[in-house]
Parts: C-alpha cells; structure tokens; sequence
C-alpha cells in the first residue's frame, strides 16, 4: 500500500471545499410615512394629509416582509406591504365644487414577485470593503386598493343626518414590475444600499403606475443579522378610463428592517 508523500497531504489540505450554491435573505421591516392621497370615488374628490404621530394613531393593522433564494446568481425575491388605517379627517367635494368635513378609512397592500439575477458577490451580513452587489429584477405586483369615505350631515332645524358612508372602492389589479438593489461595503459590519422599482407602465387603467425608492444603511450586529435604517419614497397613480373613480398616493418616511442571511 503506497504511503503518501507530504506533497500529496499538503495539496489535500488546501483543496478548496464546494461552495453551498443556495442562498436565501428575510428581512421584517416597518414603514414610518408622512402620506398625501387624493381619493376620486364616483366624482367625489377627497384629500388627505398625515404624518407619522397621525399614522400610529389611525394604525389598525399592519404586516410587511421581503425575502429572496437564490442559486448561483438566479433566484426568486418577494416584497409584501400591507397596512390598514382608521378613519382620518379629509376635505372633499364633487370634483372639487362642494367641501365636505369628512373621514377617510384606507387598506393598502402591495405584493411584489419577481426573478432577480445577482452581479457582484453574494449578499451577507459581514464583509470586506469594496464588496458589492448589483441586483436587477423583473415581475408582477399586486396592488389593494380599499377607501371608503363618511362623513357626519347635520341640518338646521329638528331633523339631523348621523354619520353615512358616502363612497366606496374597493380595488385589486396586477402591474409589471422591473428594478434593481445594490449594495457596497463600506467596512466589514457597515453597507451602503439602495433599491428602485417601477410598475405599471398604463396596463391597467387610463393611468397606471407605482414606484419605489430607497438609500440606507445596513449594520451587522451578529454574523448573520443586519439593522437597516433607510429613506424610502413609495407613489401610486390610478384611475378608471372615465376618471370617476382614481387614487394618488405618495408616501416618503422611514423604513427600519432586521435582516437574515442564509
């Protein structure tokens, strides 16, 4: 039986080990906004304007994470947003003749599946400066849309109104979404990331179109958990083909995440 040389044990024990070519990210996260929406429902035109104390306020439930698995550099991603706020004091009116002290009472949801394909080094929670990923990606994305506006009528004399609902949407539709993230080390625990998507693009509705975008930073406080503390800017345009019925939506706050490397 032949002995081996110190070559040949030298030569197997720097043999490089295979590389898992899974990988796979969770991140929960929440998002702080100020909100400006301008609500059409049937022609009446209802304004809304709330900051971040007013959001906690009127919260009634909320949930929202983003995920990806990849292998090698394909991989799948998923973003879900979901929020329901209580009814909040608006200004509205028939296509803006008529001013009504009214409430207005809003489920959002946003539901992102997309492929992404990885440039650059894959995503972890500790590493180098100068390591850096590209991450471009393209799917579908589910937008909810449900407001309802009441307010309370009074007349003069014995006869008053209580409270009535006076419109009503409730509306789901599927976008195209294309985008990209990207991240740079800065050292070995702090990363610089950014993120920016559109959809839409007209699909479905006479206006059609959301977007997002987001710059932070990210910190490692374990070998495989992040803090990310970041901007991010969200929009949403819609409306019917007639305009009786239509929604903008701009939202900008923070956004604070923990994130899992796998």
């Amino acid at each position: 039986m032949p002995v081996p040389t110190a070559a040949a044990a030298a030569a197997a024990t720097a043999a490089p080990t295979a590389t898992n070519p899974w990988a796979a990210t969770f991140e929960l996260y929440g998002f702080l906004p100020w909100i400006q929406s301008t609500t059409t429902i049937r022609d009446l035109e209802t304004d809304a304007a709330l900051g971040p104390g007013q959001v906690i306020n009127l919260l009634q439930s909320a949930f929202s994470f983003r995920g990806s698995v990849e292998k090698d550099r394909l991989g799948l991603m998923v973003d879900v947003l979901y929020s329901q706020l209580g009814a909040s004091p608006s200004k509205s009116g028939p296509r803006g003749l008529l001013n009504l002290d009214t409430d207005l009472s809003v489920i959002n949801g946003f539901y992102d599946l997309a492929l992404r394909w990885r440039f650059g080094d894959r995503e972890v929670a500790i590493g180098r400066p100068g390591r850096w990923s590209v991450v471009p990606y393209a799917g579908m994305r589910m937008v909810q849309a449900r407001l309802d506006v009441g307010a309370q009528l009074t007349r003069n004399g014995p006869f008053s109104l209580g409270p009535e609902r006076l419109a009503s949407l409730d509306h789901t539709w599927i976008q195209p979404v294309v985008g990209t993230q990207a991240s740079l080390f800065l050292s070995p625990r702090l990363r610089l990331f950014a993120r920016g998507d559109i959809g839409g693009f007209g699909l479905a509705g006479a206006e059609d179109l959301s977007g997002n975008a987001q710059v932070g930073f990210g910190y490692a406080v374990g070998n495989n958990t992040d803090l990310n503390l970041s901007w991010r800017y969200q929009g949403l345009r819609w409306s019917n083909g007639t305009a009786s019925n239509g929604l903008t939506l701009d939202e900008n706050g923070v956004e604070l995440g923990v994130k899992f490397f796998f």
